[in-house]
Order: C-alpha cells, then structure tokens, then sequence
C-alpha cells in the first residue's frame, strides 16, 4: 500500500496520536466513576453500621464514665484512710525504737555515750510526738471522707449493699480506734512514760552541773561563767524544749528554778556565811565589834561573788536551755527566781547593818559596802537586765541609798557628839595628856582622809546633798564637800578642847593639856592626807595654838620662879634675910613644880616638843637662877637647901627627859582607822565609854 502525502504529514500524525490519547483517557474516567459508584455505597453501608453500634455502645459508655467518677470519688476517701494507716505503722515503729534506746540508755554507764544516747532518746520521742500529732491530725479528715463516700454508695446504689456495709464497718472501726487509741498516745501510752523518764534525766542531768570553788575565782575569771559541758547544754536544750511541747513546759520550769536554785545556794553556803542569819537592827546592835567588822567584809566580798561567778553563770545557764522556748521569754523569769532569794538574802542583812546603832567605826565599813556596790553596779544592771530584774534592781537601789543615808548620818553624829555629849559629861586628864577623844578623832579622820575612803566619802557627802537639794553638783567639787565636812569635826573637836580647858582649876596644867593637844593634832595631821585636806592655814592653827599655850606654861610654870628671884625686893629692905627668904621659897617652889611634874603633869613623848619645852624653861630659869646665886652666894651659907645653878639645870633637864612613853611620834601600832587599843575599837562616842 502506497503512502498518500498526508499520511507523511507530521501534524496530522500528532492529531491521531491525541485522539487516541482522548479516546483512552475517557474510557478510564467512565471506568473511575463506577469505581466511585460503588465505594459510595459501601461508605452508606459502613455509616449506617456504625449508627446501630453507636446506639448499641452509648449505655456502656455512660456506665464507664460513672464507674470512672464512683472510682476517683473512692479513691479520695481511701487516699487519707490509707495514709493513716501508714503513721499508724510509723507510731509503732517508733514505740519499739523508743523502747529499745531507752535499753539502751539504763545500761549505759559512760557520761559522754549516755549524752549522745539521751539525744537519740529525745529524738526518737519528738518523731514519735510527731507521728501522734499526725494521726491527730490526719484522723478526722480520713473518717469524714469515708463517711462521705458511704453516705454516697448507700444513696446512689452505685455499688451492692455488702460492699457499702463491709466499707461502713470499716469507717466506724477506724472511728472508734482513733477516738479511743488517739487519746492514750497522747496521755497514757508509751510517749508519757517516756516524758516522765526525761523530767527524771531532766532534774539528774542539772544535779551534775555544780560551781566549782567559788572563794578560788578572782575578778577576772571566768571559769564561774560556765556551767558543764557543751554537750551537757545541749542534752538539757533538747530535753527543755521537749517537755515544753509535750505540754510540759510547767514542770520543766519546776525542776530547772529548784534545783539551779539549791545548786547556787549550796555553791554559796561553802563560804561559810553564817553571818547572814543575824541580819536584824536589834540583832545587829548586840554583835561586838570585831565580830561585826568581819561579817561586813565576808558580806562584800561574799555578794561581789555570788553576782559575778554564781548568778552569771546561772543566768547563762538559763539563757542556754530555755532560750529557744516560747521566743526567748521564759529563761529570764526562771533566773529571776533562782536569783530573788539568795539576793534577798544579801539584801536583808545590808539593810540591817544601815538601820543598825550609828557607832562612829562603823563610818568605814559602810563605805566599803558603798564602794563596793558601786564598782558592781554596772555588773549588776547587766546581769539583772529587763523587765523581769526591775525589783532586784530596785532593791540595789534602796541598799545604796540607805548606805549614803546611814554613812552621813553616822559622820554627822559624830561631830555633834563631840560638841554636844562630851563638853559637860567627861572631866578632862588630870595629868594634862591628850584625851582618848581627841586621838580617836584625830585618827578616825586620818584614816577618813586617805585614798581609800575620801573619794568613797566625798561622792557619798555629793550624793546625799543631790538627794536633798535636786542640785547636780560638779565632781571637782567633791573635795570641797569633804573639806567642810571634816572642817566642821575638827572645829567641833576644838570648842571641845577649849571647853575642857576651861574646866582645870591648876592653869599651868589647863596650858600644858592644850599644848598636848593642839601639839598632837599638830603632829598627826601634818604630812597626811588629812592635813592636805585641810590645808596649811589649818595646821599652822594648831602649832601656833599649841606654842602659845607653851609660851603660857612656860609663864605661869617657870615664870613665877623666876619672879621669886627678883633683886627689885632685895634692895628695899633685909638684904640677907629678904635673899635666904627668896632662896628657900624658890627652892620650895621648884621642888613643888618638879614634884607635880613627876606625878601630875604629862608632857607628850614627842621629842622636838619636849626638846622645845626643856630648852625654853631651861633658858628662862638658869640664867636668872645663876645671877642670883652669883650675885648674893655670900648670904646662902646658912641655907641648908641651898643648889647650885648647875644642879638646877640638871634637875630640869630631868623633869623633861624622864618620861619615854610613845605617843604622837606615830610609833603607837594603830590599825587603820581605829583607836589606841582594843577597847577604843570597839567603843563608840558616848559619855560612859570613853574617859
């Protein structure tokens, strides 16, 4: 066959191969559409199957989601039930460890191992306190939530009546087991035999913690700030804070205040202050006085110690164990009330010595118990600090003030009793020595006037002038006050002095009193810090006081002597009979001044004095006696007492080397601030005691 020109025509070949490509494509599209056809249909036949298994399914559905809410409702009331259950299992856990380490802890001998036992001990005891709280706690919400989900079975039927009673009896089970068993946890189990055996180890544990040597702690030791170990503390911490919250807090604070207060004590009673039982004015007043003396000094030292070693370290001891209980405000009452007795103890007895009898020794003592409660006061408001020390304070305060009242008022009478008491009561020395009153004054303000006391006396003297005038005084002017205080003593001593005077009838022996005396106050004051206090226009008072009563001694003593020598007679009448006449009267006359020299006047042992008075009398009479007997010697061969001048000067050396007694050259052995001897100690300014 013959191809025609179009059959080689490419266009026309491209025509057909595209009809045909059409043709293809449609017989497949009508063949897809019958393939859709019948998938349609079988979607139709599975959507109305799955209609009919939805309407078959739906029932169960609602029954899995109600069965879903009636398990997550139960579930919520178990969840609590079981977890009590579980801390009952703990609470018997516990009980069993408890027991076990309590074993352990009665055989235990060794201190440090018994300690850390006494902790495990404590420990097991709060978790086991812990377990009973959390049943406590847990209990009621458990119960409450069972009985919800069976008030809600029973009403909803969602399960079968055995089921509901079986979970019924169980709820009121657990009821009546927390109702009942609670309780006997909590009061009359385990947890409260084990709370008496910690207030027991408690009250042992602080029976060991005793003070040490209280006497052997000087003033910067602070070995009687410390009470037992660290570990000691911190069993007795644990214990404290134990009992508290075991509703115990009230016999903790029982055992801590009585036994830390017998243990204070008894540290204190090792001092032997057997002083302290007399503490009465009445009582006071019958004690002598070196028993008193001592007893003040023991109390001084005795309260500086029983403030700063004792009662520090029981106030740390306080601090340390309660501290952490009800924020810090228990531990300061407890140590108040360990403290209140014994400072009132203290308390009581310096209060009877400051209302006692005003005798002038006791001046001094009651300055050192000034003094000393002075140096403590800072210590002491330390140690007795807020609100709970403000009546331990309080009474620290009204000690000093009736110290500062009885000082003054003891240094006062004692100025007026010299004026007032002696001037008409006691008769002077019949000898003309110095009177015991004048050397007790004399030394009593010596001693008053030296470091120790004039600082202690002038802020004492300030102070009671502020209480009475409300007017701050300056402290420089404290000397000042002191100054005329003692002033005023002295000038009272004066008019005492001039007042005994005045009672002699013999005026050479009125003169040679007065320059025993001035001559001794003199002698004893100057170079002292009393004659510092005083000033030099006070010593220069006494020494010309004392020469011009020498000058008058000298005058009527050895004067009217010499006046019975006088040549002026001589040359009027008699020669001879009126010289032998004068010779006999002045031998009789010195005979009789030396005679009263020997047995009735005393001139002080001090030896510029007596040098003074033997080379005065000496320069007034020998020269005039030798000129005389020169003079008329030819008329003195029939007078038998005839002495020549250098006899005389002899004898009169005599009369004033003869005596060798001590006296106001400071070589009598005088304590510090009392009086001759052991007599003068203990006397006080009156009348019938001192002569």
């Amino acid at each position: 066959m013959e191809l025609t020109k179009e059959d080689h025509d490419p266009t026309f070949t491209k025509l057909q191969s595209a009809y045909s490509d059409l043709k293809t494509l449609l017989k497949a599209s009508t063949t897809m559409d019958l393939s859709y056809e019948k998938v349609e249909k079988r979607f139709e036949a599975i959507q109305e199957n799955l209609n009919m298994a939805s309407k078959i399914v739906a029932p169960l559905q609602s029954l899995s989601i109600a069965t879903k809410a009636l398990e997550a409702r139960i579930n919520r009331a178990i969840s609590p039930a079981l977890a009590l259950l579980e801390s009952f299992k703990l609470f018997e856990s516990l009980q069993q460890k408890l027991l076990q380490t309590a074993s352990k802890l009665l055989s235990e001998k060794r201190s440090n191992k018994r300690l850390k036992k006494l902790i495990k001990y404590v420990d097991c005891m709060d978790k086991l306190k812990e377990a009973i709280s959390s049943i406590s706690q847990e209990s009621e919400p458990a119960i409450q939530k069972l009985q919800e989900v069976v008030e809600f079975l029973s009403r909803t039927k969602a399960t079968d009546y055995y089921r509901t009673e079986r979970l019924r009896e169980t709820m009121l089970t657990l009821k009546v087991v927390c109702e009942t068993e609670v309780e006997s946890m909590r009061f009359d189990g385990i947890l409260d035999e084990a709370l008496l055996n910690l207030q027991d180890e408690f009250e042992g544990l602080l029976q060991k913690l005793k003070h040490g040597n209280v006497g052997d702690y000087g003033d910067d030791d602070d070995k009687g700030n410390c009470l037992g170990s660290e570990l000691e503390v911190e069993v007795l911490r644990r214990i404290s804070e134990t009992l508290a919250a075991n509703d115990c807090l009230d016999i903790c604070i029982d055992i801590f205040v009585k036994v830390r207060y017998r243990r204070a004590a008894r540290a204190l009673m090792r001092l032997n202050p057997d002083y302290l039982k007399t503490y009465t004015p009445e009582e006071i007043n019958e004690l002598e006085w070196e028993t008193l003396e001592t007893a003040i000094s023991l109390w001084i030292q005795h309260f500086q110690l029983a403030v700063k070693t004792v009662l520090i370290s029981e106030k740390n001891l306080s601090k340390q164990v309660l501290g952490n209980i009800l924020e810090g405000i228990i531990w300061p009452e407890c140590f108040i009330k360990i403290s209140d007795k014994i400072m009132a103890v203290f308390f009581r007895f310096g209060e009877g010595v400051t209302r006692s009898s005003k005798e002038p020794q006791k001046l001094f003592k009651l300055l050192d118990m000034f003094g000393s409660l002075e140096k403590l006061k800072a210590d002491f408001s330390e140690i007795f600090d807020g609100e709970s020390g403000a009546d331990v304070r309080s009474r620290f305060r009204e000690l000093e003030k009736l110290i500062v009242y009885s000082s003054t008022k003891v240094f006062w009478e004692f100025g007026l009793q010299i004026e007032e008491n002696y001037q008409d009561v006691l008769p002077p020395p019949r000898d003309g020595s110095v009177p015991k009153l004048v050397r007790y004054t004399i030394n009593y303000l010596k001693n008053l006037a030296v470091d120790d006391y004039s600082a202690t006396m002038a802020k004492v003297l300030r102070t009671e002038k502020l209480w009475k005038s409300g007017v701050v005084l300056n402290v420089e002017n404290d000397q000042d006050l002191l100054k005329d205080a003692v002033s005023n003593v002295m000038e009272a001593l004066q008019r005492n002095i001039e007042s005994k005077k005045s009672r002699y009838k013999d005026k050479v022996l009125a003169e040679i009193f007065a320059m025993n005396t001035y001559w001794y106050i003199y002698m004893r004051s100057r170079n002292t810090e009393l004659g510092k206090l005083l000033g030099e226009g006070y010593k220069k008072r006494y020494r010309k006081a004392a020469e011009e009563s020498a000058y008058l001694y000298q005058k009527r003593a050895w004067g009217s002597l010499v006046r019975l020598i006088d040549k002026e007679e001589i040359r009027r009448g008699d020669k001879e009979g009126i010289v032998r006449g004068k010779m006999e009267n002045f031998t009789v006359g010195f005979d009789e001044m030396r005679q009263r020299h020997k047995t009735s006047y005393k001139i002080v042992s001090d030896a510029d004095l007596r040098e003074q008075m033997m080379e005065a009398a000496v320069k007034l009479v020998v020269p005039k006696y030798k000129e005389f007997f020169e003079t008329y010697s030819s008329a003195f061969s029939q007078v038998k007492s005839c002495i020549s001048p250098e006899l005389i000067e002899d004898m009169l050396r005599q009369i004033f080397e003869g005596d060798d007694q001590k006296g106001i050259n400071g070589k009598s052995n005088l304590s510090r601030y009392d009086s001759l001897d052991q007599m003068e100690q203990r006397m006080s300014i009156d009348g019938s005691r001192l002569s």
